[in-house]
């Protein structure tokens, strides 16, 4: 490979092209710093920090993530369909049909949900409104 003696020689700072942040701009073969100069030392804690950051910002990340799904995992059992089955069972006047119907109405998430939400009194009167409705 040979190089051309007449064209255009471009410099490029070494250090500063490997993303340490320094503005380096390269036009016509001159190159221009802008701030002060910086010693490698600075560089390699601004590094060392940065690292840090992003190491601190993912641990915090994956505890969100650990505490949100220890959360749904609460909030799942509350309203899981072993818990809604237990009620029904507890409860009292639930006939035959209205018991059946409730337990394929449990295989939705927001029903269990209403049906662990709703006051003792009100269950019942929920049930046999959407058995109506679906028998409608």
């Amino acid at each position: 490979m040979s190089i051309d003696p007449s064209a255009p020689m471009n410099f490029v700072d070494e250090d500063a092209s490997s993303g340490s942040g320094d503005d380096v701009n390269v036009l016509e073969g001159h190159k221009r710093q802008s701030g002060m100069p910086s010693s490698s030392g600075r560089r390699k804690r601004s590094r060392k920090a940065t690292g840090d950051a992003i190491v601190d910002a993912m641990l915090e990340i994956a505890a969100a993530s650990k505490m949100r799904a220890t959360a749904i995992m609460k909030n799942g059992d509350r309203f899981s369909i072993s818990k809604c089955i237990k009620v029904l069972d507890d409860m009292k006047g639930v006939d035959q049909r209205i018991y059946f119907f409730a337990l394929d109405l449990f295989e939705s998430p927001s029903s269990r949900e209403t049906f662990i939400s709703l006051r003792n009194e009100k269950r019942l009167l929920w049930l046999q409104g959407k058995f109506a409705a679906s028998s409608s």
